[in-house]
């Protein structure tokens, strides 16, 4: 029971300070309730709205990708170096340690493999289960222009509705078949009718040219697709560009999973979206990690 004898009046209301009204800076979500802020916060950090997200959500239509094959062997170790790990509900349970620290972007479409179309899917996960997993954010498969678009938007219209209930944002993956084309005006059009639909992010590709004008259009946080496996420059210079056209962080795997040396490689990506360095010179800080493995050791930050 509360000790009511030894009340004293309060003193300290700092009368000459002005209230401060807390400030949310992650583009377009300044108006969202405090739990999807706060999720959001886990994935984006405060410190420069930007994330490096470890994507390892392949096995859902790929089955056992090459560099997950075992993943409870080859991605804790990855873990520490990244803001946020997508995956599915299954390989969480299965090979991800309970106690990571790092935000769950929950991967909640699926429903066919790479045998069959890919755009036809459905929401496999439901609501009630992506709260027991604790995600931060529910990801879901958007084919604009894909044979089944209006199946894939009516499934991200449904995930966010049940996100919105309970403070869970919702991430918009832009599929792209190969019979769509990568360029600026299409995944404007794509990104665009995500946020509009109410996805408050949106994962997407990166495109040569003109793509400051895709992350311009997009009224919420992008973040870049890896795509396939490219040389450890390549993959580095695509992350660099996308950042300086606007990009929100990126969303990696195979250009990690499938290095070399991934611990090496994802700190390289790290210096990149958060350090602000060049191309050239995370390249060098790659090299220099994979020549001492013991500097891909997880130190605290």
């Amino acid at each position: 029971m509360a000790d009511i004898e030894n009340l004293q009046d309060g003193k300290n209301f700092y009368l000459d300070v002005p209230h401060r009204n807390p400030t949310f800076e992650l583009k377009g979500c300044g108006s969202l309730e405090w739990g999807m802020k706060n999720r959001l916060a886990r994935i984006f950090d405060p410190r420069d709205g930007r994330t490096l997200m470890l994507a390892i959500d392949h096995g859902y239509f790929q089955g056992p990708t090459t560099g997950l094959e075992r993943i409870d062997v080859v991605i804790p170790p990855l873990l520490p170096f990244a803001d946020a790990l997508m995956s599915t509900r299954g390989a969480l349970r299965s090979s991800i340690p309970a106690d990571v620290q790092r935000a769950i972007v929950l991967r909640t479409s699926g429903g066919q493999s790479i045998l069959k179309e890919l755009s036809n899917e459905l929401v496999a996960v439901d609501i009630d289960d992506a709260i027991r997993l604790n995600a931060s954010a529910l990801a879901v498969q958007v084919y604009i222009g894909g044979v089944h678009e209006h199946e894939s938007i009516r499934n991200l219209s449904r995930v966010t509705n049940e996100g919105n209930r309970y403070g869970i944002p919702t991430l918009a993956v832009t599929g792209v078949g190969k019979e769509l084309t990568r360029d600026a005006r299409y995944l404007g059009l794509a990104t665009r009718i995500c946020a509009e639909m109410g996805a408050h992010v949106v994962k997407t590709y990166f495109c040569e040219k003109d793509f400051e004008r895709v992350a311009a259009g997009c009224p919420v946080p992008l973040v870049i697709a890896g795509g396939k496996k490219l040389p450890e420059p390549e993959a580095l210079q695509m992350a660099y560009r996308a950042i300086q056209a606007g990009a929100a962080g990126v969303d990696m795997g195979r250009n990690i999973f499938q290095c070399e040396a991934p611990a090496a490689m994802i700190q390289a990506v790290r210096s990149v979206v958060h350090g602000q360095e060049t191309a050239a010179r995370a390249y060098e800080h790659y090299l220099s990690l994979k020549a001492e493995p013991r500097s891909c050791e997880y130190a605290q930050r």
